[in-house]
């Protein structure tokens, strides 16, 4: 730049520092356009399958998560010294009485072994349990707190994350969005 006249100088560097501020400006914009939305949950995404696990559904029988396909799959994550977490449990009964089978739901705990199998049993709710106290599937879920209800759609992706208390009418929606194939942002 020492050829330049040195009224241009100043010019230019002012105009550089300009393309770079609009850079930066549009920039993020445009990578945020092209992002997925996040779930809230470091290994789960939106439209992906989430990580399989087996299971010992309501019947008494060992199946895996991914067997369920076809039908919206409702998980919960929850623990019972979590107040929200047993807030939300009216929602997860109304799920019972207004899609019955069309519609599976498996909630986890982390607890020790018998903990949560007891506050269930206590309350009579008859909900497929998988007890993670060593806490893998909570780990590959990357869930750090409580309650978490994560909804899978008919073709076994991740159409809904809810991270903190929900209620019936969003996580009615939530399910409905899944029998629709639409995914949404909780």
């Amino acid at each position: 730049m020492a050829c330049l006249p040195q009224k241009i100088t100043p010019m230019l560097g002012r105009f550089a520092l300009a393309v770079l501020a609009l850079l930066l400006v549009i920039s993020p914009a445009q990578a945020h356009r092209h992002a997925e939305p996040s779930t809230g949950l470091v290994a789960i995404h939106y439209n992906q399958p989430p990580p399989d696990f087996a299971f010992v559904n309501s019947g008494g029988a060992q199946q895996r998560l991914w067997a369920l396909r076809g039908k919206p799959v409702v998980i919960n994550f929850w623990t019972t010294w979590c107040h929200a977490c047993l807030d939300e449990m009216p929602a997860f009964e109304q799920l019972e009485k207004t899609y019955g089978e069309r519609v599976a739901f498996i909630t986890l705990s982390n607890e020790p072994a018998g903990t949560a199998s007891s506050y269930l049993a206590k309350h009579k709710l008859r909900w497929p349990l998988l007890e993670d106290p060593q806490r893998s599937i909570f780990a590959a879920y990357s869930i750090t707190e409580y309650p978490v209800t994560i909804v899978v759609d008919p073709s076994g992706r991740v159409s809904y994350v809810s991270v903190g208390e929900l209620d019936w009418s969003e996580l009615r929606a939530a399910v409905d969005k899944a029998f629709s194939g639409t995914s949404s942002a909780g």
